[in-house]
């Protein structure tokens, strides 16, 4: 079950759901001013999708119910769907949202959703960040001696950071704050930043 939500930690488990690639997933925990990776990777669905789209989303669920059994995630945070989108990409990425949602219900699990760009945005400066920059702030951020991989593993400890951002914003400026982004940092500094030390890169402020 999850762990209560006045203990000193939060756990947030983060997913990145896939139409037709790898859904990622990762746990972060969070004490303090200090956050570690406790898991990460991705789930890819490509064969079973082959067999059934029901098998693809069961496989899915099976995931999701798995990981929240093993690691008792206080919250569950997941990338939204993207507006640009076809509606057939759009209608898949919906249908393993859905069994995502039902496995956090299912266990009675918090759930907070996000945008792409909000995401990105949060976490590199720049909502249009591609994957390989997400990665290496990613791995900065959380101080981790390993690019994360695959790509869709990085996204979803992306979302996690970024919920957990978003829940210290809530936190200090009430429930309906939400993360200011700053409209006149440029592409170019967002994108030296990818590649800097860590002394320069965005402070992620997780939870007291």
């Amino acid at each position: 079950m999850p762990q209560s939500t006045e203990s000193r930690s939060i756990r947030v488990l983060g997913v990145d759901p896939a139409a037709a690639g790898p859904t990622g997933y990762g746990i972060v925990e969070a004490e303090g001013r200090k956050c570690r990776v406790l898991h990460y990777g991705a789930l890819r669905v490509g064969e079973k999708r082959k067999e059934s789209a029901g098998a693809a989303l069961e496989a899915v669920h099976a995931l999701i119910c798995d990981l929240i059994q093993k690691f008792s995630p206080n919250v569950v945070a997941v990338e939204s769907i993207f507006s640009a989108l076809n509606v057939k990409t759009a209608l898949r990425l919906a249908e393993v949202r859905g069994v995502v949602l039902l496995a956090a219900a299912q266990y009675r699990v918090e759930v907070f959703s996000y945008a792409p760009r909000e995401v990105k945005a949060s976490i590199a400066g720049y909502g249009h960040a591609d994957k390989r920059q997400m990665q290496l702030m990613v791995r900065a951020l959380l101080a981790m001696n390993e690019t994360p991989e695959p790509p869709d593993a990085a996204d979803a400890l992306a979302v996690a950071l970024c919920h957990l951002q978003a829940a210290e914003s809530r936190k200090r400026f009430g429930a309906t704050a939400v993360a200011s982004v700053d409209k006149s940092a440029s592409r170019s500094s967002a994108l030296r930043a990818a590649g800097a030390s860590p002394n320069s890169l965005p402070r992620i402020s997780p939870l007291r």
